[in-house]
């Protein structure tokens, strides 16, 4: 083989990977080199036609005002509990939704879609049609004062209050993604051989025993997987709370991300809300790699 030719087949794969590259460039590599230079200017949109002047390098300015910032401070505070209260249930729930979908049964198909439907449904119909059901005259506060009537004595404005705004923002998130999560674990769960089961059964080992001490050990490396993703998403939810809340009442749901949105298009501070988005940045960061690596641990133990 000549050299010219030799030289063209090493070229020939970069070739086809340059489109990629070049998209992956402009509207990945490049946003977030921006962002990244950014975070380190005050940027007052607006203020001035002459676009570079509204440009000034503070260097670090705008990540110490993150930590003086009341409003960030408990915006950074809703994450982690909204984190907290969406992503156990996420990774525990749809398990079980799909222990129970894989029995061969008649109809289940049918059962498997019901489940997912919520997934392919836009969140903004969804936040609408939540927002209906929180209502004060709605079908919470309806199944609520018939079934519990000793606890919900009143109808309650799920929503408006700060107490229970978080909740019910909560309770939407998770039921929209039961079904996505639920088919990661489908797939794993079709994937374990049969006649570990089988076994099982000679052996005298009861249901529940069969799940705990085979299912849940063998879904080790999915459980981890759904808990990656479900932390990356909770950190940076923003579309059930801007359909829902607003961020309100009284910032009771206000989320980094809502915070970054209100910084950067409501208020045109863009400097100061790319600070924000590396904060967040290095915080899903951090989580993913600690998820992984004893998620990696357990898996292997």
């Amino acid at each position: 083989m000549s050299s010219r030719t030799s030289t063209r087949a090493k070229l020939t794969p970069f070739l086809f990977l340059a489109p990629a590259g070049l998209v992956l460039g402009l509207f990945w590599f490049l946003p977030a080199l921006m962002a990244v230079l950014t975070s380190f200017t005050h940027v007052s949109l607006g203020s001035s036609t002459d676009l570079l002047s509204q440009f000034r390098w503070i260097g670090l300015d705008n990540y110490l005002a993150l930590l003086r910032d009341p409003l960030f401070l408990k915006a950074f505070f809703n994450s982690w509990i909204y984190l907290l209260g969406v992503v156990p249930p996420l990774v525990i729930l749809p398990l079980l939704l799909a222990i129970l979908v894989n029995t061969p049964m008649r109809g289940i198909g049918f059962f498997r879609a019901a489940y997912y439907l919520p997934v392919v449904i836009p969140i903004v119909v969804v936040g609408l049609t939540w927002k209906w059901l929180y209502a004060e005259n709605g079908l919470v506060n309806y199944v609520g004062q018939t079934l519990f009537p000793w606890l919900l004595k009143h109808p309650v404005p799920w929503l408006s209050l700060p107490e229970t705004a978080m909740g019910a923002v909560m309770a939407v998130t998770i039921w929209k993604g039961l079904g996505y999560y639920m088919v990661i674990y489908l797939a794993g769960l079709q994937g374990i051989p049969r006649d570990i089961y089988e076994s099982a059964d000679l052996d005298g080992a009861s249901r529940i025993q069969r799940h705990l001490y085979l299912t849940l050990p063998l879904m080790l490396p999915q459980m981890g997987l759904v808990g990656i993703i479900s932390c990356i998403n909770a950190l940076k939810v923003f579309a059930e709370i801007w359909v829902l809340t607003k961020g309100g009442p009284l910032d009771s749901t206000t989320t980094m991300v809502y915070y970054l949105y209100q910084q950067a298009f409501e208020h045109l501070n863009m400097g100061y809300a790319s600070a924000i988005g590396m904060a967040l940045f290095a915080m899903t960061l951090a989580l993913s790699m600690l998820n992984k690596y004893y998620s990696d641990r357990y898996a292997t133990t």
